[in-house]
């Protein structure tokens, strides 16, 4: 059976506008009713009535579950609250901000009372407890993170593994055969599910291109600093001529200053891409090309998707976005190849 989002590619349309024009809420053009209404007739799309009925009583409020623990990195997460934020407003919603550690208390709470519309669930853990909770609520749930367990679930989230397998691409393509990647910090490979992914995709994209690879963390986040650098030294002392970054801010800046050290110029000496940012990398001491984690547009999505739970056309599906390539002339080829 179709779903809400096969029938906005096939209209040219955003999930929301999907909502709108098939629950009413808001006015469409004719012509874009038009091409909606042919692409539910083609694809045979069934919204579900009994969510449809939940969505004529709005709060006009949307819960953001996001627990603040020791270890959260917070300009990261405060960019996903803004844009969060924004997006809701877009559609005349506020965000009500759930701080709990241990979040699915919060979370029960606002669906029980229904005081909110939806919840848009943040720092998705690999087996995280509100996974189970949002399985229980009829108060729709869209996690923007992918836990290890999805059935059933919204979801939506980078397409880390293709940004990766694209930078590690680039690289091969340049002429590395020897490459490093400066992970997160060891326990975010155990909290979260995006840095396995990278690293899987890294290790297993460089074994597909023929190229070694080698990588390490950049510690924790009051270590992040020393970690990386420590890291980018061993990295590039085992032969590596290009670094994939996955990492904070701070850390990238300790990886360009390690390697200013060194002597090490970018990308003459050592070529660098960053992937998953969610900071603006032309910014850094040395620009580096970049496949970013856009907190807007996984939010902006997450937005849609709770819109169209809301009004009836809820679809358990992970929607993964496609990554954006940002050059910023820190690639190159290696340098016993340079012309």
């Amino acid at each position: 059976m179709a779903n809400i989002t096969e029938v906005a590619a096939a209209a040219g349309v955003s999930i929301s506008t999907v909502s709108y024009a098939l629950s009413g809420k808001r006015s469409v053009s004719p012509d874009t009713r038009r091409r909606i209404e042919e692409a539910v007739r083609k694809l045979d799309y069934v919204p579900n009535a009994g969510a449809r009925m939940l969505a004529g009583r709005r709060t006009q409020i949307f819960a953001l579950t996001e627990p603040l623990r020791k270890d959260t990195h917070a300009p990261t997460h405060m960019a996903f609250v803004l844009a969060a934020s924004v997006a809701a407003r877009r559609h005349d919603y506020d965000v009500l901000l759930l701080t709990e550690e241990e979040a699915q208390k919060g979370m029960r709470r606002v669906a029980t009372n229904r005081l909110v519309d939806a919840i848009l669930v943040l720092d998705v853990a690999p087996d995280d407890a509100r996974v189970a909770l949002a399985r229980q609520i009829s108060c729709p749930s869209v996690f923007i993170g992918v836990p290890l367990d999805s059935e059933g679930l919204i979801c939506v989230d980078l397409d880390f593994e293709a940004a990766t397998a694209r930078a590690v691409d680039l690289l091969a393509d340049a002429g590395h055969t020897t490459i490093g990647l400066v992970g997160q910090a060891q326990a975010a490979y155990e909290k979260s599910n995006f840095p396995p992914r990278v690293r899987s995709a890294f290790l297993r994209r460089a074994e597909e291109r023929g190229m070694a690879s080698f990588h390490g963390t950049s510690g924790g986040a009051r270590a992040s600093r020393s970690a990386a650098r420590r890291t980018a030294a061993e990295l590039t002392g085992r032969g590596a001529t290009a670094l994939v970054l996955h990492t904070a801010e701070e850390a990238h800046g300790s990886v360009l200053a390690e390697l200013a050290e060194r002597g090490l110029r970018v990308p003459e000496d050592v070529s660098i891409v960053s992937v998953g940012s969610s900071f603006d990398t032309s910014h850094l001491p040395r620009p580096l090309d970049s496949f970013p984690l856009d907190p807007q547009a996984s939010c902006d999505a997450a937005v849609d998707l709770a819109l169209a739970a809301i009004d009836g056309h809820p679809d358990a599906a992970v929607h993964l976005i496609e990554p954006s390539y940002h050059p910023h002339g820190s690639i190159a080829a290696p340098a016993e190849r340079a012309v």
